[in-house]
């Protein structure tokens, strides 16, 4: 979730994709979903062996949302450092019952999952729990002693809080092929079999349809029920032509709407070849649910770009067309029991993957969910009034005329002869990128100010690009035999640095191109002098021929991500690099 200029952007958007809500009746009538009744849900028309626990019946009739404490957390590796405290999470829960939610989904046991247990029982809060233990690769005996101990904490849990905690899941999208954390297939079969055997419980684990549409005959054989996730609406950027949720066809007023039909259509499509997987396993009849879906309600910058897609409204669009899916699912033997939504409350440290939250960092409900309270009372409101007509769609992008000087200067200290001297730019770092303008140093050739950007890396590298943060594209399809150029001096710098450009489309999908520049090509050095790179236009076309610099998107950026570079994950000590004059010229 996500980091879309990051080494697998697929696999670090789905490793932070890590929350959920169910939403029993519409959700505008969240409120009066939480005590437990029956909601219309009628018993499956399907047999059960006595080795198959049957699912209780709160989790299949109250709404229910995926949570984690998370608040200040800049970052995975910062996510020890934060204080989870009782006082938190008793506000946290609060909010949650507010909108009507009567479940909640921990994915861990011992970060804090105690804490959350103990705040429910000391506060009588009418809330169960879908607890998770977060195996992760077995990779040698320390990993499966750390894996041991988070399946033993599972267990206690259960055992310690029976009345609360209602299911337990073993692993978070950790079989699917695109999985960052895969486990193996036997490991996964063994710590499942831990658990149940210890607990009374039904357990299961979370995955990607992809992986239930194939399960192995191992793991179906000791699940009581399956938790799939289907993820549409994010499916889109990773495969723009899965399913046509631009409905281009469809006239503007109506287009937003049928786009959330047409991926409701799709997570029911996904949905089904899961099933298919079961079926294959003469295992039809095994319950299933939805343990991940959503929609974002923020175009995070730096991640999956989700334009005329996320929006708020667009997010309470999707979360009350699952509602219909999830009432027929709860009385028809193949549907879904329960549908999870993604996710409850914001949370930074998943940065470019974050957005989805029914409430965000700052514990502001969302468009999604104010109307089940009273802005100001209830809960504090996060800003924008909106209705429905207000949800964003895909629309063709604006063809700019095209810049006709001989040079379009994105940085540097003046302009020259026929030049475009690009306005209301701005730079933007993924990861912890630093940058600011500089006069320390030797000076290039255009003056005495430069970018000094210092590497802040995470674990896969570090970047920054410049672009309109308004979405404004720049038509530069006039330097399509030209070069972008720039000064670049660094003291040291190992290897590879990256440098790349974006552009939208027609069909607006963003399109990327990245080089890997070594010292010694395209003029590039590393020696502590100032030097000139000129990189030909026709090189970055070379390596993605689907840029159309008729819509420009990021006109510039410089990065190093390690899998590319060839540098090892974790690297740091890096130096800083300065940039001067850097312009496209014809």
């Amino acid at each position: 979730m996500h980091p879309r200029l990051t080494p697998d952007p697929r696999r670090l958007a789905r490793w932070t994709a890590v929350a959920a809500l169910v939403l029993a009746g519409s959700v505008l009538a969240l409120a009066g979903c939480g005590g437990g009744s029956s909601g219309g849900y009628t018993e499956q028309a399907v047999s059960q062996t006595s080795e198959r626990r049957v699912l209780p019946s709160s989790l299949m009739t109250r709404a229910a949302v995926n949570y984690s404490p998370y608040r200040t957390a800049a970052n995975a590796d910062d996510l020890a450092n934060e204080v989870i405290t009782p006082a938190h999470v008793l506000e946290d829960l609060r909010l949650v019952q507010a909108t009507g939610i009567g479940t909640i989904r921990l994915f861990s046991s011992r970060a804090f999952a105690r804490t959350v247990l103990e705040v429910i029982r000391d506060n009588a809060l009418d809330l169960k729990v879908y607890l998770g233990a977060y195996p992760n690769p077995v990779t040698g005996d320390a990993a499966e002693a750390d894996n041991l101990a988070e399946l033993d904490a599972c267990i206690a849990l259960a055992k310690d809080f029976p009345d609360t905690v209602v299911a337990v899941s073993v692993g978070n999208e950790t079989m699917v092929e695109w999985s960052a954390h895969k486990i193996a297939v036997a490991d996964m079969a063994r710590y499942l079999k831990h658990v149940r055997d210890a607990i009374t419980q039904p357990v299961t684990t979370d995955d990607n349809f992809l992986f239930w549409a194939s399960v192995p005959k191992a793991i179906a054989e000791v699940v009581d029920f399956a938790a799939v996730h289907v993820y549409p609406f994010l499916d889109t950027y990773y495969n723009p032509t899965a399913y046509d949720w631009r409905q281009k066809s469809v006239p503007e007023a109506e287009r937003a709407q049928a786009m959330i039909d047409a991926t409701i259509t799709e997570a029911r499509s996904q949905f089904e070849r899961a099933r298919q997987g079961l079926v294959k396993l003469n295992l039809g009849s095994l319950p299933m649910l939805i343990g991940e879906t959503g929609w974002a309600a923020v175009d995070t910058g730096g991640g999956p770009n989700l334009a005329f897609r996320a929006h708020p409204v667009n997010q309470k669009l999707y979360l009350d067309a699952l509602q219909t899916w999830v009432q027929q699912g709860r009385q028809d033997a193949q549907g879904p029991k329960a549908i999870f939504v993604f996710q409850a409350f914001d949370e930074p440290w998943k940065q470019g993957d974050d957005g989805w939250g029914l409430f965000n960092a700052q514990r502001q409900a969302r468009y999604a969910v104010q109307a089940l309270g009273t802005c100001g009372v209830t809960w504090a409101c996060e800003a924008g009034s909106y209705t429905d007509a207000d949800a964003t769609k895909w629309v063709p992008p604006t063809l700019a005329p095209a810049v006709s000087t001989a040079r379009y200067t994105l940085f540097a200290d003046t302009a020259t002869a026929d030049d475009t001297f690009a306005t209301g730019l701005r730079w933007d770092p993924f990861a912890f990128t630093g940058y600011r303008e500089s006069a320390t140093g030797p000076a290039s050739t255009d003056g005495g100010v430069s970018l000094e950007i210092t590497p802040n890396p995470l674990n896969y590298g570090w970047g920054l690009f410049r672009y309109s943060g308004a979405g404004v594209l720049e038509n530069l399809s006039s330097f399509a035999n030209g070069r972008l150029n720039f000064q670049v001096r660094s003291d040291g710098y190992p290897g590879k640095i990256e440098v790349g450009i974006t552009t939208d489309t027609e069909d607006r999908d963003i399109q990327e191109a990245f080089l890997q520049v070594a010292p010694g090509d395209y003029g590039y050095c590393n020696n502590g002098s100032w030097c000139q790179v000129s990189i030909p236009v026709s090189a970055f076309l070379a390596v993605n021929p689907k840029l159309d610099l008729r819509y420009v998107n990021f006109r510039f950026i410089v990065a190093d991500r390690f899998s590319f570079t060839g540098k090892p994950l974790d690297y740091t000590g890096l130096p800083t690099l300065h940039i001067d004059d850097l312009h496209w010229s014809r």
